[in-house]
């Protein structure tokens, strides 16, 4: 999640991307994102295996800034929202 291009970055793990985003989308919980203003998915991957998942968001946690918007970038190279496209 961001709040604009090269903005705030957050990286989560949920079993319910849809669910996520819409509540970070309508600020239905007080959180990181709220603060920020990150109503924004412009990454995501997904995981049969919460395991997975989360080893996976703590790699990314881990990396540098640089790395991260690199990430972003690979996959989604003018920053779009990307929620509608997991509906």
């Amino acid at each position: 999640m961001s709040n604009k291009r090269n903005g705030t970055l957050y990286t989560g793990v949920t079993s319910n991307l849809q669910q996520r985003v819409y509540q970070h989308k309508h600020t239905k919980i007080s959180s990181f994102t709220k603060q920020y203003d990150c109503k924004q998915l412009v990454y995501y991957e997904q995981f049969d295996n919460m395991l997975y998942a989360i080893a996976r968001e703590k790699q990314i946690k881990a990396g540098s800034r640089k790395k991260k918007l690199m990430l972003i970038e690979s996959r989604n190279p003018k920053w779009l929202d990307l929620y509608e496209t997991i509906l």
